[in-house]
């Protein structure tokens, strides 16, 4: 890792904690095959910024984050597109905001194949983007891909000429779900868990039923 890129690391790890209010995480790393490691940071309780889609507190367990910390490492950019200056381009981590109310077994590594997407497909994330891991998120889980939105931990801001870095929620959804997101969009999906009283913190929720 060069100093650049241990500089960002560092930046947003300290972002992180300004922003948990100095909660100390559960930090797990995750290596893939001819990728730098992808840490995952797991904070409980505290609010992060707050989680956002409803749901009435009543979860029975603490809140639960979990924050990818290595894709920002590297600006992201579409598979053939040939970055001249390294420094130039847009940058973001992951995060999934869940209840501790289950067992999330697994979900650290979902977190990181969601962050190492940039670099292992030249995936852009980008608000209302849809990803499909094609397996569960989490052991028992029956959501194996996720939706993408702004996340309320605000920017990280860099040195330099760098862009700043963004954190974008990754939703849990179902497969019917994300077939939905493809036919439909986003937004009717939305409307459908407002409708039917969803809230997407809940690891045990059902799916949406869509007609």
């Amino acid at each position: 890792m060069s100093d650049s890129e241990s500089s960002v690391i560092e930046r947003v790890a300290a972002h992180l904690q300004r922003v948990f209010e100095g909660s100390q995480p559960q930090r797990a790393s995750v290596t893939f095959l001819g990728l730098e490691s992808i840490d995952v940071l797991r904070f409980i309780g505290g609010n992060g910024g707050n989680g956002g889609n409803g749901g009435n507190g009543d979860h029975g367990g603490d809140d639960v984050t979990y924050v990818s910390l290595g894709c920002s490492r590297h600006p992201m950019g579409e598979p053939d597109q040939m970055l001249v200056d390294p420094t130039v381009g847009p940058r973001g981590e992951i995060v999934i905001r869940m209840y501790a109310s289950a067992p999330l077994q697994g979900l650290h590594r979902s977190v990181a194949m969601l962050a190492a997407a940039p670099a292992v497909e030249g995936l852009v994330l980008t608000a209302d983007g849809l990803i499909d891991l094609g397996e569960p998120l989490w052991q028992g889980s029956n959501c194996t891909a996720v939706v993408l939105e702004a996340d309320t931990v605000e920017q990280c801001p860099l040195s330099g000429d760098m862009e700043d870095v963004v954190f974008f929620r990754a939703i849990p959804i179902t497969a019917n779900e994300a077939a939905w997101v493809r036919l439909k969009g986003i937004e009717a999906l939305r409307a459908a868990w407002a409708e039917a009283g969803i809230d997407v913190r809940d690891p045990t929720r059902a799916g949406a039923t869509i007609g």
